[in-house]
């Protein structure tokens, strides 16, 4: 006898959800159809507690009123706007906005409609600002292994997230990586001295390679795919230096850690170095509507100004990018994140939660919890706790990023100590039922 497939069974073989294999998928899918606050439901009714933001994203939590009225004022007035004739007043005003919010003289802003076209357009802009700047043989790129700045070929050759990028090979050449300070630390016995000798691994690729060929350093500030990998603010300074001393370009991929998350606006200022170049999304519309930005020091936009004849001008573009509904959106977020001086909130609730993410090391499980403000992580020492923990979070109700060798979490900045409290009672309940299942 042969069933019928239902439709959800159907579609769900006609897509795939991110990282998943679907024939695993579909035997108990999630199939989420409303959000508010710091909850998302299902379509059965459940609710579960979204603890990363959806995925770094839900800044202001979902359905933020401020955020909300701000679209329903644009989708009376303007939703799209010709990309090759015109650019909105509303995406003026956001370009703005983030002017004011960034460190230094980083007032150079493009905006874009994800994370993987801002780190692309980062990387043309380089090259070309190089071109015509009288170095037109820096065109190489070093990042991290472990780093992750996209799904795109130039942001996915900038990443070294295995196999991730293996399926794609060969990627696009001039792209170079050193490994991050975690991958060294057992070989010290101090942290800050393996910062040093991780942040001088960049000098030795950039003189090696002829620093006359390098075109910028990639990094982002702290390193989710790694476990929430966070350097010492030594560590940034010291990769300034070298930068600056070489003539190398120095971009911070802030998709992740930008908007208040690490208890400041950036992590650029949470760390205290600026960088020449810094790619924002994810958190800037709050995860209402697509947005991203490269943002770039101004004078380095200026390289790119000049007469027509001259050729000069970025020759890049998305049909979406400024999109004047998204930029709406980012406006909002960015005036309520300043209204509240909401990253001081997630400095402070962040610290709450991290020292209850603390006490976990009682279940013998846990080496480490690290990260800044509410973006942290819980390095596991068993690897197939892990694994049950991405499967008992879901059970009971709870929404974090789960790897087998470590989980981790980043609630909205409006969250409260008694949302912590309710976080880290969900967390610790799904790691002891992840310990017990790990055992069987």
């Amino acid at each position: 006898m042969t069933t019928t497939a239902t439709p959800v069974e159907t579609l769900l073989k006609r897509t795939f959800v991110d990282f998943h294999q679907m024939e695993d998928f579909a035997q108990n899918p999630t199939i989420i159809n409303r959000a508010e606050g710091l909850y998302y439901w299902d379509v059965n009714g459940k609710r579960y507690f979204d603890a990363i933001g959806g995925i770094f994203v839900a800044v202001l939590g979902h359905k933020h009123p401020r955020v909300m009225d701000a679209l329903r004022r644009q989708l009376d007035r303007l939703t799209f706007a010709p990309p090759l004739h015109a650019i909105s007043d509303v995406a003026l005003e956001f370009i703005e906005k983030v002017g004011s919010v960034t460190p230094g003289a980083l007032n150079y802003v493009k905006p874009f409609s994800g994370g993987s076209e801002a780190v692309e357009s980062a990387f043309k802009f380089v090259r070309q600002y190089w071109k015509q700047s009288g170095h037109p043989g820096k065109y190489k790129f070093v990042s991290r292994y472990f780093g992750y700045h996209g799904a795109t070929f130039g942001a996915m050759a900038a990443s070294g997230t295995g196999t991730r990028k293996t399926k794609f090979e060969p990627h696009m050449a001039g792209f170079l990586k050193v490994p991050p300070p975690t991958y060294y630390r057992d070989r010290f016995s101090d942290w800050d001295e393996c910062n040093r000798f991780c942040a001088r691994l960049f000098e030795d690729v950039i003189v090696n390679e002829d620093p006359a060929t390098v075109a910028a350093v990639i990094v982002e500030p702290i390193g989710n795919t790694g476990g929430i990998i966070t350097p010492t603010a030594e560590y940034f300074r010291i990769l300034r230096d070298i930068c600056d001393r070489h003539n190398v370009l120095l971009i911070f991929d802030e998709i992740i850690t930008g908007f208040g998350k690490t208890g400041s606006m950036f992590a650029a200022q949470t760390f205290g170095v600026t960088p020449d170049l810094m790619t924002v999304g994810k958190g800037i519309s709050s995860g209402a509507v697509p947005l991203a930005a490269m943002i770039a020091r101004e004078d380095l936009g200026e390289a790119f100004l000049g007469r027509p004849e001259a050729d000069v001008q970025f020759m890049h573009g998305h049909t979406y990018a400024g999109n004047p509904f998204a930029c709406a959106a980012g406006l909002a977020v960015i005036e309520e994140i300043e209204r509240g001086r909401l990253w001081e909130n997630a400095e402070r609730v962040g610290g709450y939660l991290r020292a209850k993410l603390e006490t976990l090391k009682r279940h013998g499980v846990i080496r480490e919890v690290r990260g800044k403000g509410v973006l942290l992580g819980v390095e596991l020492t068993n690897h197939e706790v892990g694994k049950a923990l991405k499967r008992t979070a879901l059970a009971n109700g709870l929404i974090m990023r789960c790897d087998p060798g470590w989980f981790a979490v980043c609630p909205a900045i409006i969250s409260t100590q008694a949302d912590m409290d309710e976080l880290f009672e969900m967390i610790e309940k799904s790691l002891v039922a992840a310990i017990e299942a790990a055992r069987v």
